[in-house]
């Protein structure tokens, strides 16, 4: 797949693609709350033959948990449909720790499960000589247990973080999330942990091999880690506007981070998804255009709700591709979305 733009799907996605890699946080629901739309464009897309795996930067909780949680907001799931970032935590340390070595945990019981399943002896202090820390989040952490892991770290054990999220999507708000509490570790040791969790590919790749999927499909709220992810990955990346990054962000996101689709949330796997096209000078969706001149985002925008995804598409275009071209848009002019 070449390029950092927009993709264009004459079709339905849940009928292009075979497997939906589903974020949770921000997708499925947000915090304890389902998110409007979800359980009926899950439904939906699994009814015209798209599977899904629900793969989430949470290490804290066992895949069963998950599991359960989506079952009660209306959605049919089973554990081996969620991969967790301690999963993938627990892959990256059998890159390069034997297994049997001791490894200090710092996290959730969802994390201790992955380790102690690839053959680990889980330790529980620095002075156990550990050869790996791998540090996940989980809300009843503390001093006591960052102080460990940083003792740790200083005698050379191998540090593994479960992701590096900065922030934490709640029913009150954002928290600090595992990223934080991983930056106290990196501030007190100097030393720059391994990431297993998104933007790394890593858990979108073991969900592709564990499904045999073919034409995968990347689902996600946050540019910087699921539709980074997707980048990094080579993976199609559909933005849902129900998270954490809004549609402001997608026309100012770096190369890197750009989305492959655009929707508002999951029903778009059921939707047809156009690509912009240039015309006279603008980057035209259907009804809705933009341009860049001088630095400065115009808009001839098109009615109804189609209409402002569309317009959200074609300044993305407009956006990005003045960017390529060595001029980028004035941050300060790109409105809400």
């Amino acid at each position: 797949m070449s390029g950092a733009g927009l993709l264009a799907c004459d079709e339905p996605l849940a009928t292009r693609y075979d497997l939906a890699l589903v974020d949770l946080d921000g997708v499925a629901y947000r915090g304890h709350e389902p998110i409007d739309g979800a359980a009926e464009g899950l439904d939906a897309a699994r009814a015209a033959g798209m599977r899904v795996v629900f793969v989430t930067n949470n290490a804290s909780r066992e895949p069963e948990q998950v599991a359960d949680q989506l079952v009660g907001l209306g959605i049919p799931t089973a554990p081996h449909e969620v991969m967790t970032a301690a999963q993938a935590a627990a892959e990256l340390l059998a890159t390069r720790v034997p297994p049997g070595s001791p490894v200090l945990v710092v996290g959730g019981a969802g994390l201790l499960t992955a380790v102690r399943a690839k053959g680990y002896e889980v330790v529980g202090s620095a002075d156990d000589g550990p050869v790996a820390v791998v540090q996940g989040f989980a809300p009843e952490l503390g001093w006591a247990q960052l102080a460990e892991a940083a003792y740790a770290v200083q005698r050379g054990a191998w540090h593994v973080a479960s992701n590096l999220d900065l922030s934490l999507p709640t029913a009150r708000g954002f928290a600090p999330g595992n990223g934080s509490l991983v930056g106290a570790v990196r501030a007190a040791t100097g030393v720059e942990p391994a990431s297993a969790g998104k933007p790394s590919p890593t858990m979108y790749r073991l969900a592709v091999e564990r499904a045999g999927a073919r034409a995968p499909l990347v689902v996600g709220d946050r540019l910087d880690t699921d539709l980074a992810g997707a980048r990094s990955g080579d993976i199609p990346g559909l933005h849902v506007l129900t998270g954490v990054s809004s549609a402001r962000d997608d026309v100012l996101a770096v190369p890197g981070e750009r989305p492959h689709f655009i929707g508002a949330d999951l029903l778009s796997l059921l939707e047809p998804h156009p690509a912009p096209v240039a015309e006279g000078g603008w980057w035209a969706c259907r009804g809705a255009a933009a341009r860049v001149v001088g630095g400065a985002l115009e808009l001839r925008p098109h009615g109804g709700t189609e209409g402002r995804l569309d317009l959200v598409r074609a300044a993305c275009a407009a956006a990005w591709d003045a960017a390529d071209r060595g001029t980028p848009v004035d941050a300060a002019g790109v409105p809400e979305l």
